[in-house]
């Protein structure tokens, strides 16, 4: 038995919150967790359409049934199954996004930000390792990396990137990881300039937070 892989075209969905024009001076890329739709997800940064932001919230290129009623679906952006060949379809299409929303524009023109939540904070990460984008501030909320986020970007090129780390201290998944001063001493070593708020709350991203973090910036 041999194993083959073949390039196809894929149809990627996306939405936005805001416009592209000539008052826009910050864009966002928002990734959402694992099991999620981009049209759920989006309802959490209505509040940054001041008319000079454009919000851009893609979703994963993976569905999946979320129960055995077949009732709910979400998206996903990578498995362990086939993993460096979903690695490089979502980079592609996510390259290929930011082309589309910057249409012949310069980056340099926009204070650009990409957040990651859950499995899109690793998402961000491989998608920013690719080189491939200009990004001025990564937010990435609720993301776990068991060894380091050395395992998913070379923390390099994160030194000229505002860095932010934000959790909520009730989180259901970042209770399991034990010692969280330690895991937050192994994020701050790789990336010393990463910023870590903890809030009051679950696995999720609160507008509210997510509001005061960007007044506070």
């Amino acid at each position: 038995m041999i194993e083959h892989h073949l390039t196809v075209q894929r149809t990627a969905r996306y939405y936005t919150i805001g416009k592209l024009t000539e008052n826009t001076t910050h864009i966002w890329f928002c990734l959402h967790g694992f099991g999620q739709l981009a049209s759920y997800f989006s309802r959490k940064f209505t509040g940054l359409d001041d008319g000079k932001t454009l919000v851009v919230i893609p979703e994963g290129l993976s569905r999946l049934y979320l129960n055995g009623q077949y009732e709910r679906v979400g998206a996903s952006w990578i498995t362990r199954e086939d993993k460096q060949y979903e690695i490089n379809d979502f980079v592609g299409y996510l390259n290929t996004l930011y082309d589309t929303i910057l249409n012949g524009r310069k980056a340099a023109d926009f204070h650009i930000t990409i957040l990651g939540f859950s499995q899109g904070a690793a998402t961000a990460c491989r998608w920013l390792n690719a080189g491939s984008i200009n990004v001025n501030r990564l937010i990435l909320w609720a993301g776990f990396f068991s060894n380091g986020i050395g395992d998913v970007i070379n923390p390099q090129k994160l030194a000229t990137v505002e860095m932010h780390y934000v959790y909520g201290s009730q989180d259901e998944f970042f209770t399991m990881i034990g010692d969280v001063d330690t895991y937050k001493a192994r994020l701050l070593a790789d990336v010393p300039n990463l910023r870590i708020t903890a809030f009051e709350g679950g696995h999720r991203v609160e507008p509210d937070v997510l509001k005061q973090l960007v007044f506070s910036l």
